[in-house]
């Protein structure tokens, strides 16, 4: 159990989050350095008219807190701009029949919103237990339905009856996520697509049955991401799946009418496909170009319309005949489906500061800090005070120092990257460049690099729904990538220290989101680079779930967490010299992939955040004083300042050792 805190220790809790300025306390000073990384990613969006019949773009912009922002079409202008409290963004907006806007939080609340006003209302949290809304539908009479996590639940939304489970619990049992959803008017029968391991479902939500559609070839992949469903065909209505896994990437089209999946298509933008208002023409987006497809001919083939900007998010026919696209690049692009000419217009979206993802110190002196979901980095200079951002890449889980160089693990698909900090930032000149990828991974949160060696080692989470992650070596010399996976079988590598000529690494029981961890506890190894094969393994303390936050401590000896405990490792004699138990984890997450940071302050302090919790670390009494709550992520640089995020904040703290 945690042991009690001091009165100065809680007296700290109630002033250390004075922001922005300093808050002076006995065991040091922090400060506020304020915001890091701001994008203009664009989420859930939706087209939609006022009372009045005029029309608008709707779309959330990524941030915290996230912003509903909406557009006048004719003229395009920002009419709409209102925070949602409580969360950082949404993945899907959707307009009811009766013409109201809905916004599925991605903290489980549905908000509202009246086309025309300038206001969202919240609606509260749709059903008890449920983190995320996923994605909307709309039914009949003014309800609207939507899919969450982690319950795999569909819920029914309606102002006259409130929010109800449709699904009458999971839709498939010991599955987290309904991903998707969409709506059959003539059936009133939703299709739901399921991750992390990938099933289409019919759900009829008067009766709560469910079914399971897709075939049993396609069950391996992760995921029907989208859904989207097609009325008035010839030959049936149809349903379009994009299927998403480890393999592929395709869609899927199954035919209402006669029950079966009938055919693959590649991948598209699958929320973009839509019917013309007459006739028997589709049109959908894929890899930046507009595509028609006829159904009335024998054999329906895409034709190449245009080219567009950016991922599709929300599509409309407007009453003038022409075909409105809203893309992820921020652009509205009007088709004439008479003339076949597109014209294009930039939104001016409004950048949100986005949440701290990964912090390092770089070669270079800075404080890198990535961010999370719409990624991009920013630097912040110590001496000048300076922010400066560098946009780019996608979500960077981990990184690490090698020479001049920063090396990035960067989420999905685990793609590598190495950025020379001597050379300006600058994707066109290959600064950062791409190492590769790694195939069945995703997330390289582990990332160390190996002077002697000049080789950098990434530990990796695989992808979702899966087990067993992977370590990679890249050679800087050869500009070489070499994989081991499952490393130790069905367990992920989260955490790498060097330790002479040797690697420790520690796992994780748990694989990628959604899967089912198979091992009862979590490892330490050991591993030799110039052999390349592991030399040790043991468990540091039974029944643990992840082993982080590994470091060379101040005795010498590689100190790590296994959970709650503390724990010293004797790497020379392969055994465990002792455990420090901070607290208990008494249910088990959905995950643990980093839940502690340590480092040996030039003091001889250890610091380290263990959950959140700020921790001062005795190495000859291992006695631990709480400083802190809500720490996330802590490093240190040269002068011994440690910097740590607090949602979009990067802080610094002092320690009076270094207090001037």
């Amino acid at each position: 159990m945690m042991r009690k805190l001091t009165y100065a220790a809680l007296l700290w809790l109630g002033i250390a989050c004075l922001s922005p300025g300093w808050a002076q306390t006995a065991s040091g000073k922090y400060k506020n350095l304020g915001p890091q990384v701001y994008a203009s990613l664009i989420q859930g969006s939706v087209f939609a008219d006022d009372a009045a019949g005029k029309s608008y773009a709707y779309t959330v912009v990524r941030g915290r807190p996230a912003h509903f922002v909406g557009y006048s079409l004719d003229p395009l202008k920002l009419v709409v701009d209102a925070a949602l409290p409580e969360t950082d963004g949404s993945w899907d907006v959707e307009v009811s029949t009766d013409g109201i806007v809905y916004i599925a939080a991605a903290n489980g609340v549905l908000f509202q919103h009246v086309p025309g006003t300038d206001a969202v209302t919240s609606l509260g949290i749709v059903l008890p237990g449920e983190k995320v809304i996923w994605d909307l539908a709309a039914g009949k009479d003014g309800e609207i339905f939507g899919g969450t996590y982690p319950g795999c639940r569909v819920f029914r939304y309606h102002p006259k009856d409130g929010f109800s489970d449709v699904g009458r619990g999971p839709l498939v049992e010991d599955e987290n996520y309904v991903r998707s959803v969409t709506y059959h008017r003539e059936t009133g029968k939703i299709y739901a697509g399921i991750a992390s391991h990938s099933a289409m479902v019919e759900l009829d939500p008067k009766t709560g049955e469910k079914k399971q559609l897709l075939p049993d070839q396609d069950r391996d992949q992760e995921a029907i991401y989208h859904i989207n469903l097609v009325h008035g065909l010839k030959g049936g209505d149809r349903v379009f799946g994009w299927l998403t896994g480890p393999t592929e990437r395709v869609t899927t089209i199954y035919n209402l009418k006669t029950r079966k999946f009938e055919a693959y298509m590649p991948t598209m933008d699958v929320k973009s496909i839509i019917k013309a208002p007459k006739g028997s023409k589709v049109y959908y987006t894929a890899g930046k170009k507009l595509y028609e497809i006829d159904y009335a001919a024998k054999v329906p083939e895409p034709k190449e319309l245009a080219s567009t900007e950016g991922e599709t998010k929300t599509v409309r026919w407007g009453k003038n005949g022409m075909l409105y696209l809203l893309t992820g690049s921020k652009h509205i692009h009007t088709f004439n489906p008479k003339t076949g000419h597109l014209t294009t217009e930039k939104v001016d979206i409004p950048g949100q500061p986005i949440d701290i993802q990964s912090i390092g110190i770089g070669p270079d002196g800075l404080v890198w800090s990535g961010g999370y979901l719409a990624g991009g980095h920013a630097t912040y200079n110590p001496k000048t005070g300076e922010n400066r951002q560098l946009p780019g890449l996608d979500q960077t889980e981990g990184l690490a120092n090698l020479g001049t160089e920063i090396y990035f693990g960067i989420y999905a698909k685990a793609r590598l990257y190495a950025y020379d900090t001597q050379k300006p930032w600058d994707l066109k000149q290959n600064n950062p460049r791409l190492l590769g990828q790694i195939k069945g991974q995703d997330r390289p949160f582990a990332v160390l690099g190996l002077e002697k060696l000049n080789k950098v080692l990434f530990g990796t989470v695989p992808g979702y729904g899966q087990l067993g992650g992977a370590l990679v070596a890249y050679d800087v010399a050869a500009d070489k990538l070499e994989t081991i996976t499952n490393l130790i079988p069905d367990q992920s590598i989260v955490s790498l220290v060097e330790a002479g000529d040797l690697v420790i690494g520690g796992t994780s029981i748990f694989g990628g989101l959604g899967g089912k961890p198979t091992q009862a506890e979590a490892k330490v190894f050991g591993w030799d680079p110039v052999r390349k094969q592991k030399t040790f393994e043991l468990v540091p303390v039974p029944g643990a779930m992840a082993i982080t936050g590994l470091m060379k401590g101040p005795d010498g000896h590689i100190w790590g967490f296994a959970d709650g405990d503390l724990f010293v490792l004797d790497v020379a004699k392969c055994s465990v010299i002792s455990t420090h138990r901070l607290f208990e984890i008494h249910t088990r997450p959905s995950h643990i992939w980093r839940s502690a940071f340590m480092m040996t302050h030039p003091s001889g302090v250890v610091y380290a955040s263990v959950n959140g919790r700020f921790l001062k670390i005795d190495p000859h009494t291992m006695q631990m004083t709480q400083l802190e709550e809500n720490v996330g992520m802590p490093v240190m640089d040269e002068q011994g300042k440690l910097y740590f995020k607090r949602g979009m904040d990067l802080w610094l703290y002092e320690p009076e050792a270094t207090v001037e």
